[in-house]
């Protein structure tokens, strides 16, 4: 084996990566089952707001920005860029995840890339990352909603609260590369 190669290896594989990439495609594999139901099969973007439970509705959003709707993308080349920066982001988690010696590390960077790739594949194949879950309270006279999300953004922020988790509580900080 080449040292380039060896050096490779090392920089991407270690101790807990099998189970981060494992838990990393198990997610991104659910995200993309529920967005796929309910485009091709339920059709929500036919159906309007579908209520859930009385506190969550089923709504399609197109976002064509990062999380919370931010930086909002329409042509092509914005949408590349998006891309590539989750591209990036994944690469230099995935080297996070091999220097990971905790499994809470692991699992954590594992929901985190799972996500990024989920969402990566909706803006690949529709241009936007697909959106449906609202959050809301409701009384009387007010209404409180929630930003619309998707499984691979509870992913994301169930790994970034993992990690905060391991970093404040645990006794050794999940160390990033």
């Amino acid at each position: 084996m080449s040292a380039a190669m060896s050096r490779a290896q090392e920089f991407l594989h270690g101790p807990l990566t099998g189970f981060g990439l494992a838990i990393a495609l198990v997610t991104a594999m659910l995200d993309q089952a529920s967005k796929l139901y309910l485009l091709h099969v339920y059709e929500l973007g036919a159906r309007g707001v579908v209520r859930v439970l009385p506190f969550i509705d089923f709504v399609l959003t197109q976002n064509r920005g990062i999380s919370y709707g931010l930086f909002q993308q329409d042509g092509p080349l914005g949408q590349w860029v998006l891309l590539a920066f989750k591209v990036i982001a994944v690469v230099v988690l995935w080297v996070w995840l091999a220097r990971a010696e905790v499994k809470l590390t692991a699992l954590s960077l594992g929901l985190i890339i799972g996500g990024a790739i989920g969402n990566a594949i909706d803006r690949l194949a529709y241009g936007w990352v697909a959106d449906f879950v609202l959050f809301h309270i409701e009384t009387a006279t007010w209404r409180f909603n929630w930003y619309v999300f998707n499984l691979a953004d509870v992913a994301i922020v169930a790994g970034v609260i993992g990690l905060l988790y391991e970093s404040v509580f645990s006794g050794h900080a999940a160390k990033a590369p």
